[in-house]
């Protein structure tokens, strides 16, 4: 009887142990993938081209005008801040994310648009809005001469887009505390912050968003002074007080469709132009990262970079039986 007992702890100990390992390696698993069940190579088996789709899609477009480049990476950020990585600012209609005045100028919506066509050619129903802005975000980044990564997909589209969720989006003039905070609440780290941010070495800002910089900083009838003093008449050229505030200028000066490290170089040197970018420098809970992307060719910053925008692209992912797939990018079905 006793020997039974023994033999019966045994066995349920081995099926205890076997369940566990199943379940560990599968958690391991979904965890390489992303931790809110996307994972890389997700549409092999149901559409292979999907990628290639994407790719060529942006390319096309990228040739045809750089500033899409930076507009579809930016669009993707915005994306995932608001309501998690789910295509909600593709949505079309009164009051929407697209309509807020962060998104304003965003650029960009007619390539998603095209591929996604496409895309519904040869696998309807099958690959989401919110995995074609993944893949065009990275693909707009090599394009521009940034490295690649691998994307981990299986996003599904949300259902609610309103243009008073963006509230909560870093802004131009943020204090750093408030951008850490903003980071923060979506799961990202200081480290994150300093290197999803580094995306503006490509990319432009109107004079709206940084001339009151350059005259009247804080009401002191005089520039902030984080801005390098040799560097205050090119902007004041660009951006004459009273002047257009539309007129856009490069973030990264002398590198505005070139993806690399020199944004960090510029802000090291107060060549940052707008305020947010620029305290990455000036204070000290950020600088030490702005420090480490400084020198070796970029090779740090374009590693980290695919890192941190994978942690990023796993931000309010809806996947399973959340939301859906749309059948096209800027209405739910």
């Amino acid at each position: 009887m006793e020997a039974f007992s023994l033999n019966k702890k045994l066995i349920l100990f081995v099926v205890l142990l076997a369940t566990f390992t199943t379940l560990a390696l599968s958690q391991g698993n979904r965890v390489a993938g992303g931790p809110q069940g996307t994972r890389v190579g997700f549409y092999r088996s149901t559409c292979p081209s999907a990628e290639s789709v994407v790719q060529s899609a942006v390319r096309s477009a990228v040739q045809a005008n750089p500033t899409i480049a930076p507009g579809l990476l930016r669009m993707f950020f915005h994306d995932c801040f608001v309501n998690g990585c789910d295509a909600s600012i593709l949505i079309n209609g009164a009051s929407t994310e697209k309509t807020a005045p962060p998104n304003s100028l965003l650029r960009g919506f007619e390539v998603i648009d095209a591929a996604k066509t496409q895309l519904e050619t040869t696998c309807p129903g099958v690959v989401s809005c919110a995995d074609i802005l993944a893949i065009a975000a990275r693909d707009s980044v090599v394009l521009t001469g940034g490295r690649s990564w691998q994307v981990p997909l299986g996003r599904r589209d949300g259902l609610v887009s309103q243009a008073s969720d963006t509230a909560n989006l870093p802004a131009f003039n943020d204090p750093m505390t408030v951008q850490i905070q903003k980071f923060a609440d979506k799961g990202l780290n200081i480290q994150d912050l300093v290197t999803l941010v580094g995306g503006h070495t490509i990319g432009t800002a109107a004079c709206a968003l940084f001339s009151y910089r350059l005259y009247n900083f804080n009401n002191t009838n005089g520039p902030d002074p984080d801005i390098n003093p040799a560097f205050l008449p090119q902007l004041r050229a660009l951006c004459p007080n009273g002047g257009d505030g539309s007129r856009r200028v490069a973030l990264d000066t002398d590198s505005v469709n070139s993806f690399g490290s020199s944004y960090y170089e510029n802000l090291r040197n107060g060549r940052g132009v707008i305020e947010s970018d620029a305290k990455l420098w000036s204070d000290r809970r950020t600088q030490r990262f702005v420090q480490g992307f400084l020198g070796g060719n970029g090779q740090r910053f374009n590693a980290e970079f695919g890192r941190a925008m994978i942690k990023m692209g796993d931000v309010g992912v809806k996947a399973g039986t959340q939301g859906e797939i749309r059948r096209v990018c800027t209405a739910t079905n």
